[in-house]
């Protein structure tokens, strides 16, 4: 699903490097040109990888602003096409090459490695000729105001691929992962952050150390939810900037399905419990006996607004993120163009409102955490845990 989709699967980056401080849209206009898709269509070639328009797939084209230019932002997609053979297609194909060699050659008993593996390109080369190659597209936002980039897929592969093509496409610029401490760091108030150096327990400041080794963090606010979920106030307030009021209220809670792992007798466990949860029983059962919670369904509600996250705790990735439905005004909209474009502000709108939603949760979380008074929340929550 695309980022225009009600429903979609997102990651966040943080742009870091040399932005050019004017010219902006012909900078990122040359850039994004020159690597651009390249269809393969009429050629042999396997695979192909480059920029294309967040609406048109087909259009390659960025000499115009608005192929990709929208107020603050940049929108473009990541477009890959590859040609697959089936290996069994490939296998007979070749086996029956290698048969007739055999048949003109009588006097040798199997072909030799280099004629095989010269066999083997012409084949893989005349079967990709009869094959179409299978586009996917993967749509990208980069807010230019706060340096946030919002990536709709949360495949490794795909993010590896993306992470590869924006640092070759945008010299001097790289992607930061924003994971569960570097989106700490982001949302928590300056007299904070020094309470969150101490609680780092990464050895190294690279990002996967910075990851793994704080894992509690996802950990512990997934806890916390389930904790608040069931025994306390669901009530919050926004304390982080973005389209809704700072101080509005809005409710967050934990529901439908939550995926817990831990050690066991024969090695990890995997608990997923689904479905409406009364008290959260059988969570409970398996916290106490050391599993983590590590993926659950988050509800954000304000107002007659609601959102849905499948939360992934490792590193907040954001699975099947479902936002309100937008409604166009259309008495403004004159044609196809204008109304894509209103479409594009509407749905980043309620996006980011979500996320300003999840930020301000996750910073409410981190003052406790953070703080002196965890120390009573996490007994609490203990005692919680033995009831069962």
């Amino acid at each position: 699903m695309g980022i225009l989709f009600n429903t979609v699967s997102i990651c966040q980056f943080m742009v870091v490097g040399d932005q050019p401080a004017k010219d902006l849209y012909e900078w990122a206009s040359d850039r994004l040109s020159k690597s651009s898709f390249n269809s393969i269509e009429n050629t042999t070639d396997e695979v192909s990888s480059g920029w294309v328009h967040l609406d048109d797939a087909n259009e390659n084209s960025f000499a115009s602003p608005r192929a990709f230019w929208r107020d603050h932002y940049l929108v473009f997609t990541l477009r890959r096409d590859q040609r697959r053979v089936p290996s069994a297609v490939f296998k007979a194909y070749l086996k029956n090459a290698e048969s007739e060699f055999l048949a003109s050659h009588p006097g040798m008993g199997r072909v030799p490695k280099q004629k095989r593996e010269e066999l083997s390109e012409a084949m893989r080369a005349a079967l990709f000729a009869k094959t179409l190659p299978v586009p996917s597209t993967y749509d990208v936002v980069w807010d230019t105001h706060s340096g946030l980039v919002t990536f709709a897929s949360l495949s490794p592969k795909v993010i590896e691929l993306f992470e590869n093509h924006f640092k070759n496409t945008f010299d001097r610029l790289r992607l930061l992962m924003l994971h569960p401490f570097s989106r700490a760091e982001r949302v928590l108030r300056n007299d904070l952050k020094p309470d969150l150096l101490k609680a780092n327990r990464a050895s190294t400041g690279d990002v996967l150390s910075l990851i793994h080794d704080n894992q509690w963090l996802g950990w512990d606010f997934l806890l916390w939810l389930a904790y608040k979920t069931m025994n306390q106030s669901s009530e919050y307030v926004v304390n982080q900037p973005g389209p809704a009021q700072e101080g509005a209220p809005f409710v967050a809670y934990l529901n439908d399905r939550l995926v817990l792992l831990g050690e066991g007798d024969g090695g990890v466990q995997k608990i997923s419990v689904v479905g409406p949860q009364d008290k959260f029983s059988e969570v409970r059962t398996a916290l106490k006996n050391g599993k983590q919670i590590t993926e659950a369904t988050l509800y954000l509600e304000m107002e007659e607004h609601q959102w849905k996250i499948t939360l992934r705790a490792l590193m907040f990735h954001f699975a099947s993120f479902k936002s309100p439905s937008i409604k166009l005004e259309k008495d403004n909209i004159t044609d196809e163009a204008d109304e894509r474009e209103a479409a594009f502000y509407e749905r980043m709108y309620v996006l980011e409102e979500g996320l300003q939603l999840f930020d301000s949760l996750y910073a409410a979380f981190l003052e406790i955490r953070l703080g002196k008074s965890w120390t009573d929340e996490e007994k609490d929550i203990r005692q919680w845990l033995e009831s069962v």
